[in-house]
């Protein structure tokens, strides 16, 4: 007996739930525009449990991971050892992102969503991007979803630095477009992608940075 509509669409989107996880729209959309691609290595810094990775464990790709917390690797390494049985277990490390035990010009991209605005001063935020600019392979594809001042300049509280006080009660390590600009330059990238922004309900800004390593 043929599926109601109602239970086609819910089937389908069973499906892409199961498929792609949690994984960010804008990282979605890098895959949608066929710029991640299988026979690439990919690095998750700062991945958690593993919510960006579902999509490129089940499709094959050579998928590693950073997180200075235990049980979070513990846990994509479960997930891991499901969905990619044949990576390695120690392509999953309890590691500081500005002190990665991984070879230079490891991975072809290397993903860092919501990570970067934990960074406790500019000095800690510049050590990170330089250790991930460092795995990343020439060529290689940077992509970064962080917390900005952008559109929310009146709204955040200025604690130190950049540290700001934001209106959802966060503290957060919040840059602005001509930072991202000028550390683009001194890192000699390219942006692959415009600089774009979303202000959530103005309680939070969140900014893309995506770049190529030249």
């Amino acid at each position: 007996m043929p599926l109601a509509r109602g239970d086609l669409l819910m089937t389908s989107h069973l499906n892409l739930q199961e498929w792609f996880g949690g994984i960010d729209i804008y990282l979605f959309d890098q895959l949608l525009k066929g710029r991640l691609t299988p026979e690439m290595r990919v690095l998750d810094a700062g991945c958690g449990g593993g919510r960006n990775l579902i999509y490129f464990l089940r499709s094959g790709y050579d998928v590693s991971g950073v997180d200075q917390s235990r049980e979070s690797i513990a846990q994509i390494q479960s997930l891991a050892s499901a969905l990619a049985p044949h990576l390695p277990a120690g392509n999953f490390r309890a590691e500081p992102i500005d002190q990665m035990s991984f070879d230079n010009a490891s991975f072809n991209v290397v993903i860092s969503s919501a990570v970067l605005h934990f960074a406790r001063d500019e000095e800690h935020w510049k050590s990170m991007v330089e250790e991930m600019w460092r795995v990343l392979h020439p060529g290689g594809i940077f992509f970064a979803r962080l917390a900005s001042t952008v559109g929310i300049e009146k709204k955040v509280e200025h604690i130190q630095g950049r540290r700001y006080h934001l209106p959802d009660g966060s503290d957060r390590f919040l840059v602005d477009e001509q930072m991202l600009r000028s550390t683009t330059e001194s890192l000699g990238g390219e942006w692959l992608e415009p600089f774009k922004t979303v202000v959530v309900a103005d309680m939070r800004s969140m900014s893309n940075w995506c770049l190529r390593k030249t």
